[in-house]
């Protein structure tokens, strides 16, 4: 089996003296890991961090072997990140999310393109956290898991749209939710389409909702914990007053 692709690095981890165990987001060709030659090398550890994006030739005997990859930079990569903590942590947390959900050799272009587009976002402090929330959910979607917030589960309705039910992931009306709230989650007006305002304490919202779906429907059959990445950019925006 042999491909060249785009790819994001996902991960890395160092493997033998000299080699790395690389994690990477495919365009064509999914999530794939691989072992890099060199890779604890000067050159070459630039490109082994998460969000750098590479250009990848890939090599494996049958499919079901660990393959070898060569890899090239594609982009600047995330060092233009690495003064700002807070979008290290949004950068680290969206690359363990991926690589815990998405599936080995699946292909997945549109997880391909929003992680590419959340890179992008994270150098305007002011948006970047409520598109991370929106990158959790599109990585629902693409799994099968979609959040439905065009109408009311219960009555149908399309306005006023303020809940979530936790059981199948269908937006409710506050009128209809009202019986039910305690039970109910949250649904920031920012993840509607259109979008609405994005309001004080919607990122947490839009956190706490993104997260209860990927534990039900990805983390939890798999019998996985939300990565700690996932875990520490929420105590981080915490602690900056941003969820």
């Amino acid at each position: 089996m042999e491909f060249e692709d785009d790819a994001y690095v996902l991960a890395a981890r160092p493997h033998g003296e000299t080699g790395a165990i690389v994690d990477l987001l495919t365009l064509e060709h999914g999530r794939h890991a691989a072992h890099v030659a060199g890779g604890a090398s000067r050159r070459l550890k630039p490109l082994l961090q998460p969000g750098a994006k590479v250009s990848v030739r890939y090599r494996a005997r049958t499919i079901e072997q660990l393959g070898s990859a060569s890899l090239e930079a594609a982009g600047e990569g995330p060092a233009a990140l690495f003064e700002d903590r807070l979008s290290l942590a949004g950068l680290g947390a969206a690359a363990a999310v991926a690589a815990g959900a998405l599936p080995e050799r699946e292909t997945h272009q549109a997880a391909f393109v929003a992680f590419g587009a959340l890179l992008d976002a994270l150098r305007a402090p002011e948006i970047w956290p409520a598109v991370y929330v929106r990158f959790e959910a599109g990585l629902l979607q693409e799994l099968g898991f979609g959040l439905d917030l065009t109408r009311c589960a219960a009555a149908g309705t399309t306005e006023n749209l303020i809940y979530v039910s936790p059981r199948t992931g269908r937006a409710v009306s506050a009128a209809a939710g009202e019986p039910l709230k305690d039970r109910l989650l949250a649904l920031p007006p920012f993840l509607l389409t259109p979008p609405g305002p994005l309001r004080a304490g919607d990122v947490g919202a839009g956190l706490t909702l993104t997260s209860h779906f990927l534990e039900r429907f990805v983390f939890g059959p798999l019998s996985r914990p939300l990565p700690p990445a996932r875990h520490w950019l929420v105590d981080q925006l915490a602690r900056e007053g941003r969820l």
